[in-house]
């Protein structure tokens, strides 16, 4: 059970890393006092809804599909982008809901992914030197002196773009958007007009035919019309955090009303660290990032300190290893934290191992390592006997040129600089983001993963 949350105060004193650097911190306490008064972002109760959810992809009940911008931007946050973001999510869930034969529980990488860490504190061009573009509730990307000054105003706008993209996202999910006979058919045009193979269009039909057997069914029609979509992001400025943080009328304990989970990111997943501090007193469902030098005893440790009653649904583990260190570095640490008896959610995040720098000097990410990085993370999970609970990607609704390969756009380092719009790190394209969803569908059905006490029924708007 989560406990009043430490004071701002004493969770600097604990040295967080990552933060901004504020020279008015007269300011920065004006705007952490507004944000205090503004009303919450998402509800306790919704939260609670995704932790009984996220519960049942730990069980092996569900699928998880996290997904959305490497980093929001104040600029980019516009109806089109959203609804196209949420359009690829949409037709990847169909395909992996169909595959899986259990509901996919849908998590966006949205309405707050605002803040990113970063290698370095600073950047040289040209021989000047800058502050590191920190996302855009720190600086501005704009490489000029005063873009990149720490601008504690930049929170408040967070929380305005911020309710504005869970606005609008609501509308979409419940206003017939996410239809699921529309989305099928936006997956059908992608098999048909891709190029895409054969096995993706034979696996097409077969959900085009099952929706037809369950109209002819009688099933609902309106429950084909609305789904459950949640918010997430890394809760990194832990300014912005704590200010968004309200203790619940109902149970008297606190939950982070920025999203309706947060995640602890690698760079700061210290055990004895500020951000973990932070998270252990929430209830929301948390997550928590592990790369390849994470040992099994760092694992045990983290889960012991984030979810130390072993409650459902309130842990999830997002490995980030890298397509060749997957196999090697994660069963250790699967094996460590099964072995506490607690029931987490796995989940792979096969993009931000497998990032480099391309020979024209773009950083890219391959999608054919993407793809065995999601392949080695399911290898292991069949290996060992546990459920491969969910996916972690970065990705957009629009035609970037930012990953390479992919058969639909087959992009070569050399496409890279045609419409490379990211603000951080590479992403996937719609047509990538969906190959991939028929790629994760063949693993879930060719029977080689155990399922948990699998679900052999669910209603329509659990697509």
């Amino acid at each position: 059970m989560s406990t009043p949350i430490p004071t701002l105060e004493r969770l600097q004193s604990l040295h967080p890393v990552q933060q901004p650097s504020y020279a008015d911190t007269e300011q920065l306490h004006r705007v952490i006092a507004e944000l205090r008064k503004r009303p919450p972002l998402v509800f306790a109760g919704e939260c609670d809804e995704l932790r009984s959810k996220i519960a049942d992809a730990a069980a092996g009940r569900a699928f998880i599909l996290q997904g959305g911008d490497c980093a929001e931007t104040f600029e980019t946050g516009t109806a089109q982008d959203i609804r196209g973001k949420l359009r690829v999510l949409l037709s990847m869930a169909v395909v992996l809901t169909y595959a899986a034969q259990v509901p996919v529980v849908k998590l966006g990488r949205l309405a707050g992914q605002y803040a990113k860490p970063r290698s370095n504190d600073v950047e040289t061009r040209g021989g000047v030197t800058l502050p590191a573009y920190r996302g855009d509730a720190v600086n501005g990307l704009d490489f000029s002196a005063e873009a990149r000054v720490h601008d504690p105003n930049r929170l408040m706008e967070v929380y305005n773009h911020s309710a504005s993209t869970l606005n609008l996202i609501r509308a979409f999910v419940t206003g017939g958007f996410a239809d699921l006979r529309a989305v099928h058919t936006w997956n059908h045009d992608f098999v048909r007009n891709s190029g895409a193979e054969a096995r993706y269009e034979a696996l097409a039909d077969e959900i085009e035919r099952a929706l037809a057997f369950m109209v002819a069914c009688g099933v609902d029609k309106e429950a084909f019309r609305t789904v459950d979509f949640y918010s997430s992001h890394e809760a990194l400025v832990l300014a912005y955090e704590h200010a968004m943080t309200r203790v619940d009328s109902r149970t008297s304990t606190p939950y982070n009303t920025s999203a309706h989970m947060i995640w602890v990111g690698e760079r700061t997943r210290q055990v004895d660290g500020a951000h973990v501090e932070f998270a252990r007193h929430l209830r929301n469902p948390i997550g928590v990032k592990v790369g390849p030098s994470t040992t099994a005893a760092d694992a045990v440790a983290l889960a012991d300190a984030l979810d130390p009653e072993q409650e459902p649904g309130r842990l999830t583990i997002i490995s980030r290893m890298g397509a060749g260190k997957v196999r090697d570095a994660l069963p250790p640490i699967v094996r460590a934290v099964e072995a506490t008896g607690r029931k987490v959610a796995w989940i792979c995040d096969p993009m931000h191992g497998n990032t480099f720098e391309a020979a024209n000097g773009y950083k890219t990410r391959a999608f054919s390592q993407v793809v065995d990085e999601v392949n080695g993370f399911f290898d292991v999970h069949e290996e060992l006997g546990t459920w491969p609970g969910g996916v972690h990607m970065e990705l957009t609704g629009d035609d970037v040129t930012e990953c390479v390969g992919g058969v639909a756009d087959a992009l070569a380092e050399a496409d890279l600089p045609n419409r490379y719009e990211t603000a951080c790190d590479p992403r996937l394209n719609r047509n990538q983001s969906l190959e991939l969803a028929f790629q994760i569908a063949e693993r879930l059905t060719d029977g080689r993963i155990k399922r948990v006490n699998p679900v052999q029924e669910y209603a329509a708007e659990d697509f």
